[in-house]
């Protein structure tokens, strides 16, 4: 969330969180340049370290120990975080393209995307192969492929094959490691690995070519004493299931095909306009910027260095970092790129797939365990070093750096000092009607006014019989992403129409967007809008007009209304006892959302949240209304327990929750363990007096979680007890992974305190 005072003058992109961008993200942390929004945009949340997946394969390491945390460090960086796969770019109007949001606009773009083994030159390779490349997807196909193979029956006369195209440093460490594993993953099954077989392919005639002789005398003594087969001057020209078919008619049978060869570039780089090499990678000069496109800056295995080639490898990622994070630093301030000289050698540690490894350096090698635990330290200073973040104080208000505006912006600048209160508090008539432009509401014909020709207020029908059901809700974003934000605020805002069992019809957009100059508020105002725009298209709800000022923080509320027969329409009153309570969603947004603002939570945990958040209630609501639910609401700011509290009351009945059933989202028990909960989880727990045994019930380290504040919960419904099995399964169809039954309603008693908890 932008809370700054110093107005966004510029926007920084980095597509990718490879080793260089990681660099980038914690130096703009540890040293912000005010006036500068970054924005990350990542496919995935977890960059891998690739100099620790042999590790990982071997078993040396867990999965945590080898990844970087995006999610921490974008938000240690001030950074906006993006979790999408960019598809494309549009250099004359500076827009990133990404598969499932609009186009994020750029100043200035770095990327840093990685590669992936060249499989598209070989047919059937893509089908048939599993390439090493990107990590992330090997790293599934791995834990996949182990298990296929433990179940497969295996001896020497009917052996597993599994075999590795591609003989360079990452090919022969990667099937030591995959030989290591299996071997290891045999034995503590009871069974024996003496029925596998590997083999490395390679269309050079030798193993290693990269390295110096010593080295490849070295590796090939561990290849022969391991029992690895060894095919050179074996150039692969089709793969079909099962079979690798060479140059010159030799075929080799392979159970399991792994794909290491050399590096490709992204295919839609071509489509771009940028200037790249005969292989497809991004040309850059030694200041790491395109040589066609001075504002596109690129580093790692997609830069193509024409002054300084270099092997693909992620020391050079690495060692580029520091000198991209001051070039685009430089770039920002209209100063400059210095250049950057790589060095010629460098240090390679291999490992062995044990806890053994060798060094190579120039025209030296050497070997051992000291060599291994040398590299084990070296990696996990490196991890560390983008996991283990420093404590940063809160930014005061900064002057603008010199160099970042012109003399226009600085104009523009001032006039933001001076913006009046009131009406002309609210965003300009020409920023908002260039951002609306874009946008293309759902349109109902019961929506006689609308924004299609605007008035002073919209006019709707409604249908006879019907009844008109209102909601109001607005918050603050508590993410970086107005698209995701926008989403969320509208799923949060329908929430209510659907517990009800009605069909929204319209929304009434209000909208706060951070002083800016008006390109950047026009971007923020769009982003945010075509976000909920998505959520009500789903929904057919028509957004008829609202209300869009400038303030301090962004924020968003929409005032809805739905349509609903009077004899269906669902309460919070109604409960029976016998009845089943079934919850459609798992709790624990509250301490998720104040965990990530304290770095304190895994990016993948924040991604559930929000993939939880932006899950609608639509069809869960249809569902528990077919299955006869006698009361129904949604769960939101007062937790689990203060809605609990609101159906037991109008429905004169008690409950039994059973706390071991209340489905939990992934991380929200470890950072309750942490003791960081919600800033609205005190004011919630003062409805503790409604537990009957609650001397006994607090002692579960669940029970801060009943407590615990939703964005966009799911509904909590009272179904008859003879359909709540049914009900339940029906949502797991519909995509309601975490539905569960989690009480059952009884007759009220003479005590007090409504609620009982099972633990």
């Amino acid at each position: 969330m932008q809370t700054s005072s110093t107005p966004i003058l510029k926007d920084l992109v980095l597509v990718g969180g490879g080793h260089s961008h990681v660099a980038v993200l914690r130096r703009f942390g540890m040293r912000p340049l005010p006036g500068v929004r970054l924005t990350l945009i990542a496919r995935d949340l977890d960059a891998a370290y690739s100099g620790m997946l042999p590790g990982l394969i071997a078993g040396h390491y867990e999965f945590d120990q080898t990844h970087i945390d995006l999610g921490p460090l974008a938000r240690f960086a001030g950074a906006r975080l993006y979790h999408d796969e960019v598809i494309g770019l549009d250099l004359d109007a500076k827009r990133v393209l990404c598969r499932n949001r609009p186009p994020v606009a750029f100043d200035l773009l770095s990327l840093n995307i990685g590669s992936a083994p060249n499989t598209a030159d070989v047919p059937g390779a893509a089908a048939h192969a599993i390439p090493v490349k990107p990590i992330d997807r090997f790293v599934a196909h791995w834990d996949t492929l182990w298990r296929r193979v433990l179940a497969r029956p295996s001896t020497p006369a009917a052996p597993t094959r599994i075999g590795v195209v591609g003989a360079g440093a990452g090919g022969v460490e990667l099937l030591l490691a995959v030989r290591h594993r299996l071997a290891g993953l045999f034995a503590a099954a009871g069974l024996s690995a003496d029925g596998l077989q590997y083999h490395v392919i390679t269309d050079a005639p030798d193993i290693l070519p990269s390295l110096n002789a010593r080295a490849r005398q070295k590796f090939a003594r561990v290849l022969a004493a391991r029992g690895v087969k060894v095919h050179t001057d074996a150039r692969v020209v089709r793969v079909e299931e099962g079979e690798l078919h060479c140059a010159g008619g030799f075929v080799l049978l392979l159970d399991e095909i792994l794909w290491v060869t050399a590096a490709g570039a992204a295919p839609w780089l071509r489509e771009t306009g940028l200037a790249l090499d005969d292989q497809g990678f991004i040309a850059v000069d030694e200041r790491l910027q395109s040589v066609s496109h001075p504002d596109v800056f690129a580093a790692g295995d997609i830069a193509s260095v024409g002054a300084h080639p270099r092997p693909k490898s992620g020391v050079f990622a690495v060692r580029q970092g520091r000198p991209l994070a001051d070039n685009l630093r430089r770039r920002l301030l209209g100063r400059a790129a210095r250049p950057f000289r790589p060095q010629r050698k460098f240090l390679s540690l291999i490992s062995t797939g044990d806890k053994y490894a060798v060094a190579v350096r120039g025209d030296w090698a050497l070997e051992g365990r000291l060599v291994w635990r040398w590299k084990d330290w070296i990696d996990r200073r490196f991890i560390a070093k983008y996991n283990d973040l420093p404590d940063m104080a809160a930014p005061a208000a900064a002057r603008l750096p010199a160099g970042l505006a012109d003399r226009a912006v600085i104009k523009e600048i001032s006039a933001i000092a001076m913006r009046c209160g009131g009406c002309g508090a609210k965003v300009g008539s020409s920023v908002l009607t260039r951002a609306l432009a874009a946008l293309e509401p759902v349109r109902r014909n019961d929506v006689v006014i609308g924004l299609d020709a605007p008035d002073d207020a919209a006019a709707v029908d409604v249908p006879a019989g019907k009844l008109m059901v209102h909601s109001v809700d607005y918050f603050r974003a508590f993410i970086e992403d107005p698209y995701v934000f926008g989403q969320i605020a509208a799923n949060h805002a329908l929430g209510d129409i659907f517990a009800m069992g009605a069909e929204p019809q319209t929304a009434l957009a209000i909208a706060t967007v951070p002083y800016g100059i008006e390109a950047k508020v026009e971007d923020v105002l769009f982003q945010m809008m075509s976000g909920a725009l998505a959520v009500f298209r789903d929904a057919n709800t028509a957004l008829v007009g609202g209300h869009t000022s400038e303030g301090a923080e962004l924020a968003l509320g929409f005032a809805v209304n739905g349509l609903a027969d009077r004899d269906h329409l669902l309460r919070k009153g109604g409960m029976r006892p016998g009845d089943r309570l079934i919850l459609t969603k798992a709790l624990g947004t509250g301490t998720l959302l104040a965990a990530d603002m304290r770095h304190q939570a895994k990016g993948r945990w924040v991604d559930g949240a929000l993939a939880s958040m932006l899950q609608s209630n639509r069809a869960a609501a249809g569902c528990v209304f077919h299955h006869g639910a006698h009361a129904c609401t949604d769960v939101t700011g007062f937790g689990l327990l203060g809605h609990l509290v609101e159906m037991t009351k109008p429905s004169a009945v008690d409950v039994a929750l059973d706390l071991a059933a209340v489905p939990l989202l992934d991380g929200a028990l470890e950072t309750v363990r942490r003791g960081i909960l919600s800033s609205l989880q005190p004011e919630n727990v003062r409805l503790r007096r409604a537990i009957r045994n609650l001397d006994e019930a607090a002692k579960s380290e669940r029970y801060p979680l009943i407590f615990d504040p939703q964005t966009a919960g799911g509904l909590l419904a009272s179904v008859p007890g003879e359909r709540a099995a049914d009900c339940v399964a029906a949502l797991h169809a519909l995509g309601y992974a975490r539905a569960a039954i989690i009480g059952e309603v009884m007759a009220q008693s003479d005590h007090p305190e409504p609620i009982t908890l099972r633990l």
